[in-house]
């Protein structure tokens, strides 16, 4: 008999099953896993938030935004190995740990961490040698003072379950953001408010997304010489993200580009950014002044404003201790595709869709480790079986099929680098440099 999917379900087996991030946990050569907690349960119940707050039907599945750009790229489980290719777990000396090695200087910096001059050579030996004679916290203290996205994995008998982030000065919200539910802070619409989204790869350009569709208006800030690095990724899959916004360009270095980066900001309901504080200080933008006069400030690290730890989706969700078991070995296993970057994004946005009652602003400081890390449980994952071709979960409903990631065709283009500074600018009334 033919098995069935429920597209809104409440139970994290089904909700895990449909959303496609099972289709990519486990080894290549393996059966598929169960991942542990409820993120993808969580996910479905954020974009419900996101909907009745701001009074629109965004018409999309959280679950299944998990794994879209899986579907989108074709990745595909890797075990031990990340989706994408670009992270990996190691044992150390004491457990194991996720490094991340993605960006062009990385391999350098995993040759300072390890004491060893790799020019150019394959870094993963020479690190996977190292780390079996040392801690996972050394690991992590190492890679945070050379910017190396990586860190030890915590295990469940050392793991905490924060609540969600915290906006300032008001008591944490509920597992699942309910604007209103939280001191002060009530549920809004976004149609027709300003995004200024200083944000690149994934969790933030989501969030945007997410935020465009409600009906805001979305202005995408890059610098010439920092670009969005998604944008030399897979172009189809960055214009799902992208059709619809503004693109803006202008140079801090330069005192007119610097007073217009200030001038956007002024004019900004919403601000989305995925920088270290000093970064944009750099840029002379300050975060509690633009809350002082009322904006919504929506800051994405990797563990909160207040570390110094870089980190990319796969390496934060592993070392917050979202990962599968892979019982014939014994070893943990990456989860879905960098899951810690769909799952920021959408918290994001629903918490964007929530402001203080009194028109004040809000600074939203999410530790994309703290979100992974909320959406785990002590109870222990489901087990998958094999049923013909299909991957096949039982829940108390009955058997539920393990679907493919699903993929959404982006509506239009992207707009070019800067193709929008001019008439953006313009609009605000804010001089062109």
């Amino acid at each position: 008999m033919p098995f069935t999917r429920s597209s809104e379900s409440g139970s994290p087996v089904v909700d895990w099953s449909d959303s496609g991030v099972v289709a990519l946990t486990g080894r290549p050569d393996g059966p598929v896993l169960m991942p542990p907690g409820r993120a993808a349960t969580h996910a479905r119940e954020l974009i419900s938030v996101l909907a009745t707050a701001t009074g629109t039907s965004i018409g999309l599945d959280g679950a299944r935004l998990l794994g879209e750009r899986a579907a989108i790229t074709g990745l595909r489980r890797g075990g031990e190995v990340s989706a994408g290719r670009h992270c990996r777990l190691l044992r150390t000396a004491d457990g194991w740990a996720a490094v991340s090695c993605a960006r062009p200087g990385d391999s350098d910096l995993i040759g300072a961490l390890v004491g060893v001059n790799l020019d150019g050579a394959d870094p993963w030996p020479a690190l996977t040698r190292w780390a079996r004679e040392h801690p996972g916290t050394e690991l992590g203290h190492r890679a945070e003072l050379l910017g190396l996205a990586a860190g030890p994995v915590r295990t469940r008998a050392d793991s905490t379950v924060p609540g969600l982030p915290v906006a300032s000065d008001i008591r944490p919200p509920a597992a699942t953001p309910s604007p209103g539910t939280a001191s002060g802070m009530t549920a809004r619409p976004v149609a027709g408010l300003l995004v200024v989204d200083f944000s690149a790869l994934w969790a933030g350009p989501l969030c945007a997304h997410l935020l465009g569709l409600a009906g805001a208006r979305i202005v995408k800030v890059e610098t010439p010489d920092r670009p969005d690095g998604a944008r030399r990724g897979n172009p189809e899959f960055y214009a799902l993200l992208h059709h619809g916004h503004e693109s803006v360009v202008l140079d801090p270095e330069e005192p007119g580009g610097r007073r217009a980066l200030a001038a956007l900001v002024d004019a900004a309901d919403i601000v989305i950014e995925s920088s270290r504080p000093r970064a944009l200080a750099g840029f002379g933008l300050d975060a509690a002044r633009a809350v002082a006069r009322g904006t919504s400030w929506i800051s994405i690290t990797a563990a909160g404003r207040s570390s110094h730890r870089v980190g990319f989706g796969d390496d934060i969700a592993a070392a917050a201790g979202l990962l599968a078991h892979d019982i014939g070995t014994n070893t943990p296993v990456f989860v879905g595709d960098a899951i810690a970057d769909p799952l920021t994004g959408i918290t994001a946005a629903a918490l964007a869709a929530s402001a203080p009652a009194d028109g004040s602003g809000v600074l939203w400081d999410l530790s994309m480790t703290d979100v992974v890390t909320a959406t785990l449980t002590d109870e222990p994952a489901a087990r998958i079986r094999r049923h013909g071709d299909q991957w096949i979960a039982d829940t108390e409903e009955g058997p539920v099929p393990v679907a493919d990631p699903t993929p959404r065709a982006p509506a239009g283009p992207a707009p070019e680098s800067g193709a929008d500074t001019a008439g953006v600018l313009g609009s605000l009334r804010i001089p062109v440099p």
